[in-house]
């Protein structure tokens, strides 16, 4: 697959190293430039560094991984049209406060921003180090730790669903934007923690028939 992202940083330099790993083919982006991504090239021969808009021109699918905070930033939102868009960002300010944003959650704005994007909730709960390091394809995959993706398309949710499978670790999928996007935000059940995929999706089973 190929797949575009947005930001270079921790998430989005680890994601696409496993990405080319398992044999897709990734365009990187950020706001330096594609000069500043040469080394990240020149370790990974598959990885190539573009413009923003360019990066989301090449994906079938685009992954977010810049500040959430400076979404206004992305490329015109018709680019991202009829495209599978993973939001794997989270609501922060700079000094890494949560931001209020009163009933909504972070990925329904993205989607209200991007009204033509298929757009999944996923890569925003795991530690980088975790995504870089924890991914399994060997064992089974109720054993390996669970990524969560939430989102209203679920077409778009399965192909996010086998892009974790092939990087080693196990989907499990928290509902619509909404009610499942809810549970990936900072402070919820599922941010920031390292959990089996069997565990995790009983945990949401549980929490489905609670509410």
């Amino acid at each position: 697959m190929k797949i575009g992202i947005l930001g270079a940083g921790k998430v989005g330099a680890t994601a696409a190293q496993l990405f080319v790993e398992v044999g897709h083919e990734v365009a990187i982006a950020n706001r330096s430039g594609p000069d500043s991504l040469a080394d990240l090239a020149e370790n990974l021969p598959r990885i190539t560094p573009v413009e923003p808009a360019r990066a989301v021109e090449f994906g079938e699918l685009v992954l977010l991984a810049i500040p959430f905070r400076e979404r206004e930033t992305l490329p015109d939102a018709e680019l991202f049209d009829n495209r599978i868009v993973v939001d794997a960002m989270n609501p922060y300010t700079e000094d890494y406060h949560v931001m209020d944003l009163g009933d909504a959650t972070s990925s329904e704005l993205i989607a209200k921003q991007l009204p033509g994007a298929r757009v999944v909730k996923a890569f925003n709960t795991m530690y980088w180090e975790t995504l870089r390091d924890k991914g399994h394809p060997e064992i089974s995959e109720s054993e390996r730790f669970a990524i969560f993706l939430a989102g209203d398309d679920p077409e778009a949710k399965a192909v996010v669903a086998d892009l974790v499978r092939d990087i080693g670790f196990g989907p499990v999928d928290t509902g619509s934007l909404e009610d499942g996007g809810a549970l990936q935000e900072p402070g919820s059940v599922f941010y920031h923690r390292e959990i089996s995929t069997a565990e995790a999706r009983e945990k949401v089973r549980q929490l489905s028939v609670s509410r």
